[in-house]
């Protein structure tokens, strides 16, 4: 229809053409080599209770904590994919935890489009999809495993599979570490997949297509003047990942503007549907990402069409969500068009965090007892079409992936009211979509 703009498709006819280096093994880097970027390893932040920096002399009584490096894998578009990006394939990055800054360390360039990626739950492998339509000839995406050395954190490829679906574009790893879970956008489709025991990808276990009727493409509670919509022709399963306790299998389906939820049998790695298969949510919404609360008993659920979010109960023995609140991630003073994207909470669990993509906004929220959320902070982000947002180990940085912008952008975090300061620091990166940090010890 003549005027209507899609997640996919709004910000393309902006997008300069990317130019998709020659492919290199993992293992080797583009720019500087990983032994380079290991020889002066970047000092370790003091350890709370009163550790003494690395290289100080602890006081008295004080055990003096081992020297830490960080490490931070960026995902995003590449050519190969939609909507075709500037990325030359998955990168990596080791952070400063003084001043939050990145340095680009190594980038595998024979991965298509990683714009989701995870770790396992003892990190010493890494998942991400391949957002691609084509793989093997067929209509399907892919993923791919690789290990990590657990000194220098350089990749080695493991393996790629079918995905099961067109364009996936989320996959989380079960806390078991046993499954890789992938949510195919544009197939309709979700699967799992068994991992072996050096960390490759084996048989898929389960492959399932949701069903549902059309929704419409915007929701009544849409802000004001949004001409962005969301794809409501079919199914569209945005994100996949279990419940704490690794019981259940939620998945958030944008265009069905349903949450599902199943039940996971560990041996087969099959699912059954939960006493209740599904929330609905706000027609038109698309829920699109959800964060648990670390005790399972408490869910989050990010809506993208109308940049609202949903807080729920979930009862970690029947699966059950009851939605009890809804709150827009605007001010009352924004109008024009904005897609909700990414949601996080804080290490400690009293704040959460959506960014806001054509609106070019981070949102920040107070938790309360009860789980209900009070906006208390909504800033710009200083750059384009933020997507995935990610604390550093330490808490002390959150990160923005700016997809338009080809930028990661950083922001200090007050850990007293949850709000947070532009750095002022822009680490180029093509179209980044996503982020994992790891945390590994320093190198003698």
């Amino acid at each position: 229809m003549a005027g209507r703009i899609s997640r996919r498709t709004f910000w393309q006819g902006s997008l300069a053409a990317g130019v998709l280096s020659g492919s290199v093994a993992c293992g080797q880097a583009r720019a500087q080599a990983p032994s380079q970027a290991q020889a002066q390893p970047a000092q370790a932040p003091a350890a709370q209770g009163g550790a003494s920096p690395a290289g100080s002399a602890p006081p008295d009584g004080a055990v003096k904590s081992a020297p830490k490096r960080i490490f931070c894998y960026v995902g995003g578009y590449t050519q190969h994919g939609p909507p075709g990006g500037n990325a030359d394939g998955l990168g990596l990055f080791e952070m400063n935890p003084d001043t939050g800054a990145l340095t680009h360390v190594a980038t595998y360039a024979d991965v298509a489009s990683p714009s989701f990626i995870a770790l396992s739950p003892d990190g010493r492998f890494l998942y991400a999809v391949n957002e691609i339509n084509d793989y093997n000839d067929q209509h399907s995406g892919s993923v791919t495993a690789f290990s990590i050395d657990q000194g220098s954190a350089v990749l080695t490829k493991l393996n790629t599979v079918a995905s099961g679906g067109a364009d996936p574009a989320h996959l989380s790893v079960h806390p078991s570490g046993r499954y890789v879970m992938v949510a195919n956008y544009t197939g309709g489709t979700f699967a799992l997949l068994r991992v072996k025991p050096d960390g490759s990808l084996g048989e898929m276990t389960t492959l399932i297509h949701n069903s549902g009727p059309r929704m419409p493409d915007r929701a009544a509670d849409n802000p004001p003047g949004n001409f962005a919509i969301s794809d409501h022709s079919a199914a569209h399963p945005h994100m996949i990942h279990a419940d704490p306790s690794g019981r259940f299998v939620l998945v958030a389906d944008a265009g069905l503007d349903r949450v599902y939820v199943w039940r996971l049998d560990m041996q087969s790695g099959r699912l059954s549907p939960a006493k209740v298969p599904f929330v609905p949510m706000t027609p038109g919404s698309a829920p699109r990402h959800f964060q648990f609360s670390e005790d399972g008993r408490r869910l989050f659920i990010l809506c993208e069409q109308d940049s609202k979010v949903v807080v729920a109960d979930f009862d970690p023995q029947t699966g059950l969500i009851t939605p009890k609140q809804t709150v827009s991630s605007l001010t009352a003073h924004f109008h024009g068009s904005t897609l909700a994207a990414g949601i996080l909470l804080s290490p400690d669990a009293r704040f959460l965090y959506v960014s806001n993509r054509l609106g070019d906004s981070l949102a920040v929220f107070q938790i309360a007892a009860d789980g209900t959320l009070t906006l208390v902070d909504e800033i710009w982000t200083h750059a384009d079409y933020g997507r995935a947002l990610k604390f550093d180990p330490t808490g002390r940085y959150l990160y923005v992936a700016n997809q338009r912008s080809d930028s990661i952008t950083s922001f200090k975090v007050d850990s007293l009211t949850g709000k947070i300061n532009f750095t002022w620091d822009f680490t180029p990166v093509g179209s980044p979509t996503c982020f994992e940090f790891l945390t590994l010890p320093a190198q003698a």
